[in-house]
């Protein structure tokens, strides 16, 4: 068997050490601090009910959404549409993947961004200092059909499930971007519009138990570079999310989604809505396991504020750039805290 060092996922590492490598271990300033996050209580972000939203709340649900939008760029969700056999079955399938042997899992292994399909570890390799305490299998998902042949076939219904979850959630994405398009005064179609032809990727993130948690992340305090993230987490608390200047944790509430705007959704809503910094932490008694979906414009798509939102009063905060562009400067600058958004600003007159 190699020895630990060359392992080349975390998940064949971490469960044969006691003390965190030094690769992994963030400089003393850079430090999750977790006896300083603030505990979470039902109101750490708010949590909206869809229900009625193509009902008599419509409104309601409307506003609820411009106001977490707005204050948080988080908000968790229930009454989603997505059944709860579906959520359950994904979750399952997660780890299975993460438990097969490392033989089998190395098959998908990759360290090349590129690649639509690639399961690594940490974020990108090629340019970071310090690792990260996750190991991840990414896969694009939208247009389904060019992709799934790609994906791994073990387990052995992988591609089916994963599928299927990937479909309702496509759904459930297009009604929040009209429900997010119409909160901003904007038509309806107005967000989906502007994508080109779109494009939904996902993640499976898994995290070992980690001897030392306090000298690591998951991974570090970031903001999504996408349009809007729609994250599912399993019961094990990881999430926390940057609120007046205190990390607070987000713990999980069972069968609702967490919402999260990115970095597109800021530049088209000039600045109303905010792409807000999370990080995950990981903890020394327990696996977790999340599974984000994130939704974006598809490369060659003009992302602007929208003409409708800029005024005397508020004047375009962003340059106009392709997707394309941005996404290339913030894979190569890595997970920084300071935002990627800052080197579109229009400079101030």
């Amino acid at each position: 068997m190699a020895p630990a060092a060359t392992k080349l996922l975390l998940a064949d590492l971490a469960s044969s050490i006691s003390r965190v490598p030094n690769n992994y271990i963030r400089p003393e300033a850079d430090r999750p601090n977790l006896t300083e996050v603030k505990a979470s209580d039902a109101s750490s972000i708010p949590l909206i009910d869809l229900q009625g939203l193509f009902g008599p709340n419509h409104d309601d649900i409307i506003r609820q959404i411009s106001q977490a939008c707005q204050q948080d760029g988080f908000f968790q969700i229930k009454n989603h549409g997505i059944p709860e056999e579906m959520v359950q079955a994904i979750m399952n399938i997660a780890r299975e993947f993460f438990r097969l042997p490392e033989s089998e899992r190395l098959k998908n292994y990759s360290d090349d961004p590129s690649k639509s399909t690639r399961l690594s570890t940490s974020f990108n390799l090629k340019t970071e200092k310090v690792s990260n305490w996750r190991d991840f299998l990414r896969l694009h998902c939208y247009p389904l059909e060019e992709y799934t042949h790609e994906w791994p076939t073990n387990p052995p219904s992988f591609r089916k499930e994963v599928g299927e979850y990937c479909t309702r959630v496509r759904e459930l994405v297009l009604k929040l971007l009209e429900a997010i398009s119409e909160s901003l005064g904007l038509e309806r179609e107005y967000i989906s519009r502007n994508l080109g032809r779109h494009g939904q990727h996902m993640a499976m993130n898994y995290y070992p138990p980690c001897p030392q948690p306090e000298l690591t992340y998951g991974l570090p305090g970031h903001t999504d570079p996408n349009l809007i993230t729609i994250l599912l987490q399993d019961d094990v608390p990881g999430l926390q999310v940057l609120r007046d200047g205190k990390w607070v944790a987000v713990n999980p509430i069972p069968n609702t989604f967490i919402v999260n705007i990115g970095d597109q959704m800021q530049v088209i809503s000039n600045d109303k809505y905010k792409s807000v910094l999370h990080r995950a932490v990981v903890n020394c008694n327990t696996e977790r396991i999340s599974i984000p979906t994130f939704y974006c414009p598809s490369p060659e798509a003009l992302i602007q504020p929208a003409p409708g939102l800029i005024d005397h009063e508020q004047p375009a905060v962003y340059r106009s750039f392709t997707y394309e562009e941005y996404y290339h400067k913030f894979w190569n600058r890595g997970l920084r805290t300071e935002c990627c958004l800052d080197m579109f600003k229009i400079p101030s007159a």
